[in-house]
């Protein structure tokens, strides 16, 4: 059963869903005050949490799992809880402690739980993209589902959806819907949801991590990949599953281990139980330690803040810069620049204060405050720039307006030189496993000149200086083999291939094929030098 209500807000764009042609133009630079155009930082589509725990509130401790995991979705929640036969799902679009309240709470009994929160991506949608995903099988099971991910053979599975008449491709049903409803349609009689779940899974290609219950027990499954984090943790009478494991410590659950790539796992009145449905062939995201999971998050035994600090560290020895003072552009760019101001040697402070209350909006502004852009999220402390050289840290450029706007403010504020250093390489390629990237005419590093990449967007970024991270650095932080991570926004190579009908990915195999022909011909342009007797 769901109960939800639409709330007539601007529609969610679903994960997956049928995708629009993308007609957005290179990023053209702005003289309008601080105007940012509105970018947002890379986005992390959805967080899941799980917990199976009889004699516990498990509506509330899934409200603080999510609570965690806010920062991995902020424009649609979800909670699902069963009493044994019977699910009952609330969602909404908004923060988590706008959809739950005490009284919602009090109405989810039960104790099995499940728990999303969510970002939208590019593409149609609507509040029914919201999670979890409900359905009930043809024996009356319920079935109740939430995904973090994208994946790859989207339009294969719906397809099958489709001709099982599960669903309507003219309703644009998001991937996890497609997944709840092949699912659901697999239990019967005389298969269960753990049998249904291990047909379904080895044919399901790309990035997921997954918490889904039919009532009864607690599920949770990992790509064979493991791009996305998922991490199991023990309560004094449960068990409790979550993307991150800062939600664990929040909920006061001990962290056991990680889900393996490739597992499957069944927590019921019998304990917990693991089953491997595919080979695990590890591809971890590395922007997971770089940006999107918590610092107080440990991914595969490495602590995030620790893998920040020392790219932080990194970067001072790669690009080392006269100044007065090093800062953050909070939050995101605060570990690392501690790690830069102590290899450096310069002394650290809070230059800027960060809004912590400014999220998503449906206000139109009007345009005296557009123009004050990123005051609306940063304000310089001016006491603390004017006339210093200031290095300033910051997690990552995508577009390159949040950074023009940024120089802008903290020249206007006193600062005497802006030189800003970037925890990341440039970004160069979209993502199709779970992070909301622009599309590859929308990044800046795209758009200028490839022959003097850096120089060319500190010119349009407007600093004194602009150093990036690089690849081979930021790996070694993160203390896992190169072999066993997805560096695809970085680098173009994309691990679990490309997904099928998606304008975004039919860009990048142009621009894929036209680098390789450029390679090709700069090779035969070598070889034609080194062989003056065939000129």
């Amino acid at each position: 059963m769901i109960v939800a209500k639409d709330t007539g807000l601007n529609s969610l764009n679903g994960t997956n869903s049928a995708p629009s042609v993308d007609t957005a133009q290179p990023v053209q630079p702005t003289d309008r005050g601080y105007d940012d155009h509105g970018e947002q930082p890379p986005r992390e589509e959805c967080g899941v949490f799980g917990v199976w725990a009889p004699g516990e509130d498990v509506s509330k401790l899934t409200y603080y799992g999510l609570y965690a995991l806010q920062h991995r979705g902020q424009e649609a929640a979800g909670i699902g809880v069963g009493s044994g036969d019977q699910i009952l799902v609330y969602k909404d679009l908004g923060l988590v402690s706008q959809v739950f309240d005490e009284q919602i709470l009090n109405s989810l009994k039960g104790h099995i739980a499940i728990g999303h929160t969510r970002y939208a991506t590019a593409g149609g949608g609507r509040w029914e993209n919201a999670q979890p995903m409900f359905r009930m099988a043809s024996d009356g099971t319920d079935v109740a589902l939430g995904h973090n991910g994208n994946l790859t053979n989207y339009l294969e599975l719906m397809a099958e959806a489709a001709e099982k008449r599960l669903v309507d491709p003219a309703d644009e049903p998001s991937d996890s819907d497609v997944m709840c409803a092949l699912i659901a349609d697999l239990i019967d009689e005389n298969t269960s949801m753990e049998e249904a779940a291990l047909q379904l899974f080895p044919r399901v290609k790309g990035a997921y991590c997954l918490t889904f219950t039919d009532g009864k027990g607690l599920y949770a499954v990992r790509d064979p990949h493991g791009v996305r984090p998922l991490s199991i943790g023990k309560l004094a009478n449960g068990w409790v599953v979550s993307s991150e494991t800062a939600a664990l410590d929040i909920v006061g659950a001990e962290f056991v281990r990680d889900v393996e790539p490739g597992e499957f796992i069944a927590i019921n009145e019998d304990g917990i139980r693991s089953r491997k449905f595919a080979e695990a062939t590890p591809k971890g995201c590395v922007f997971e330690y770089v940006y999107l999971a918590r610092p107080d998050s440990v991914i595969n035994g490495q602590p995030v803040n620790a893998t920040r600090v020392d790219i932080g560290r990194r970067l001072a020895e790669e690009w080392p810069a006269e100044g007065d003072l090093v800062i953050p552009v909070p939050d995101s760019g605060t570990p690392a620049a501690v790690g830069y101001a102590q290899a450096s040697g310069l002394p650290f402070s809070q230059g800027l204060t960060k809004n912590a209350y400014v999220g998503r909006t449906f206000i139109e502004p009007s345009q005296t405050i557009r123009q004050l852009g990123i005051r609306l999220k940063l304000n310089p402390l001016r006491h603390v720039i004017e006339g210093k050289r200031l290095i300033v840290v910051d997690d990552s450029i995508v577009r390159g307006n949040t950074q023009r706007a940024l120089v802008r403010m903290l020249r206007d504020a006193g600062a005497a030189e802006v030189h800003v250093r970037i925890a990341s390489p440039p970004v160069k390629w979209p993502c199709f496993y779970g992070i909301d990237f622009p599309s590859p005419n929308e990044l800046l590093a795209n758009n200028v000149d490839q022959n003097n990449m850096v120089e060319a967007m500190r010119e349009e970024g407007g600093a004194d200086s602009l150093g990036f991270v690089s690849t081979e650095a930021m790996v070694e932080t993160s203390a896992q083999p190169r072999e066993t991570l997805c560096a695809a926004c970085f680098d173009g190579v994309y691990p679990l291939g490309l997904p099928a009908g998606n304008p975004n990915a039919e860009q990048v195999r142009l621009r894929q094929r036209r680098l390789a022909e450029e390679a090709e011909q700069t090779a035969a342009g070598e070889v034609s030098s080194n062989n003056p007797e065939e000129n």
